[in-house]
């Protein structure tokens, strides 16, 4: 079997070859998996499943076309898209995925997340995750008009890449020690996970002395990425941008 992990695509009008991008590996090298796994920020923001957004519409097109292909697809939220809800799961046939959640790849335990979480030592992102992850506050939000909603989402991100500018690159990193518990609770031996736009394949040491794995997926500011786990095992692939 050949399942397929992506994440972090940050689709948005203004960056159209990006969402031209998946839609041609939905009809060409994803239709050769068993499984497709959509690991958030899929969107650059998503203000609703009501937004009008033409761009969205039509990768939601491509989404549901690569869905009736009878491939099992899956869709965990991003800290870009956590307001995505079952009407864009009925529009596109994902199924909406908790985070984290526990999945049998290959023989392999895998705890499989968005990755956010575990970036335990940016105190101040873990606050605001908090509240966006917030029922009641999401509520709230989904309650407002469109363009509004747009509007907040907008200046959220504006103050996001403003904070960011001013953090050291490492508290934006997954934490060891969060990772490894997480690990334990999950009683996993690998985690994957996106988030922080840094591809790589981590080998470390438990503290019961066994070994883990931690498989981080890529950003497509600038080519596509793709995590790929078969009979042969897992390894990240790069999509060169036509």
């Amino acid at each position: 079997m050949t399942t397929l992990f992506i994440s972090d695509l940050h689709l948005q009008g203004a960056t159209p070859e990006i969402g031209a991008q998946l839609l041609r590996f939905l009809t060409g090298p994803a239709r050769e998996a068993d499984a497709l796994y959509i690991l958030g920020d899929l969107f650059e923001a998503w203000i609703g499943d009501d937004d009008p957004d033409p761009h969205y519409a039509g990768i939601e097109r491509g989404l549901r076309a690569f869905s009736e292909t009878g491939t099992p697809c899956y869709f965990m939220h991003g800290n870009r898209d956590f307001l995505i809800g079952p009407d864009f799961a009925a529009r596109t046939g994902f199924e909406l995925l908790d985070d984290p959640v526990v999945r049998d790849i290959e023989g392999t335990r895998v705890l499989i997340s968005h990755g956010d979480r575990y970036c335990t030592d940016d105190a101040e992102y873990q606050a605001v995750r908090k509240q966006l992850r917030d029922p009641a506050w999401q509520a709230q939000v989904l309650a407002l008009p469109i363009e509004q909603r747009r509007r907040m989402a907008g200046d959220a991100r504006a103050e996001s890449a403003a904070a960011n500018r001013l953090k050291p690159a490492d508290i934006m990193d997954v934490n060891q020690q969060a990772v490894e518990r997480a690990l334990q609770q999950a009683n996993a031996t690998v985690m994957l996970h996106g988030h922080t736009h840094r591809p790589a394949v981590h080998e470390f040491p438990m503290p019961d002395g066994s070994t883990a794995r931690r498989y981080v997926l890529g950003d497509w500011y600038e080519q596509g990425s793709v995590g790929r786990w078969d009979a042969n095992g897992f390894r990240l692939e790069t999509l060169a941008r036509t």
